[in-house]
């Protein structure tokens, strides 16, 4: 009889296993490039602003343009009367607490 503990030879199971080291950590180069890239962009703008005296060129101004337009407006059909607001009605009254007069 065989050892009931080995598993039979199909279900044989294999690993492989790899190590690989951790990549390398730069420092922040890639920031540094996009501040640097920054300032650069902001440089050139001041200086745009200071070689052109800091004018825009004008806009051409727009022919005045002046119409009048009539169009009749549509006649709405008159609204439905609202009910007029009934009176509130008057609050019941209690006869005030005390000796009831005897009868009889």
């Amino acid at each position: 009889m065989t050892d009931p503990n080995i598993p039979p030879p199909e279900r044989v199971v294999h690993q492989t296993t790899i190590n690989t080291a951790a990549p390398e950590r730069r420092s922040g180069g890639g920031m540094m490039a996009f501040i640097l890239g920054g300032l650069i962009v902001a440089v050139a703008v001041i200086a745009w602003f200071v070689y052109s005296g800091g004018r825009v060129p004008a806009a051409p101004e727009a022919p005045e343009v002046n119409l009048d337009i009539n169009v009749p407006a549509p006649k709405l059909p008159e609204a439905p009367r609202l009910p007029d607001v009934p009176r509130p009605a008057e609050p019941p009254t209690v006869a005030a607490p005390g000796n009831p007069e005897p009868q009889g």
